[in-house]
């Protein structure tokens, strides 16, 4: 499996549309989960979050709002954002743009937010002028720093340090509240956490 735990200068450059990073003022550090609302991983990251005073970033997959729209409240009711995350975790490369924002626009019928991420990083150039036409005031929100949680072949410790070696005010880091990443994140993220604190980042939510 390839795919970089830091994105490159290049990458940021063809993309310039889309938003990898934001501002490093008051030392901050932006933390985003992928792919839930899952029963098991969101409420062990709305509890570590809250251990450390921290916000985070929640890019929910429509259909899982819908089958667990309680823990989706929960995100909201403790003060943390939300974004959409297409309705059925859709790949962009191999998925026409009237599918895939029509995917898009199935998944904000349960998510009120102007923040996407396209799953796997994957939108083409096309996709993002028409979601961004068909949507105004869409902000795209990619990374700099990925936990490769997604990793099976990795163990949580290569997570933690994935992310302390290479984050820096004004990243945006990627954990995921999945069962695939639940070892892995659930290793990993408390340490992160405690690292952050003890660097004195502050966790904020993206808006």
């Amino acid at each position: 499996m390839f795919y970089l735990t830091k994105t490159p200068g290049i990458l940021k450059a063809l993309y310039k549309s889309c938003i990898w990073d934001l501002s490093p003022a008051n030392n901050t550090v932006y933390l985003t989960f992928d792919d839930g609302p899952h029963p098991e991983a969101t409420p062990f990251i709305l509890e570590q979050l809250e251990k450390y005073d921290a916000k985070g970033t929640f890019f929910c997959i429509g259909k899982n709002v819908v089958e667990h729209p309680g823990i989706y409240q929960q995100i909201l009711e403790a003060g943390h954002s939300t974004g959409n995350h297409t309705h059925n975790h859709v790949n962009g490369w191999k998925t026409s743009t009237d599918k895939y924002i029509e995917n898009i626009l199935e998944a904000r019928k349960y998510i009120t937010s102007p923040l996407f991420r396209p799953p796997y990083g994957r939108i083409t150039p096309f996709q993002i002028k028409q979601l961004k036409q068909t949507v105004p005031g869409t902000k795209i929100i990619m990374w700099d720093v990925l936990s490769a949680d997604f990793d099976q072949e990795i163990d949580g410790e290569a997570c933690v340090q994935n992310v302390v070696f290479k984050m820096k005010p004004g990243s945006i880091v990627v954990f995921h509240d999945s069962t695939k990443a639940w070892d892995r994140m659930s290793y990993a993220l408390p340490r992160v956490l405690e690292y952050c604190k003890k660097q004195g980042y502050n966790m904020a939510a993206i808006h």
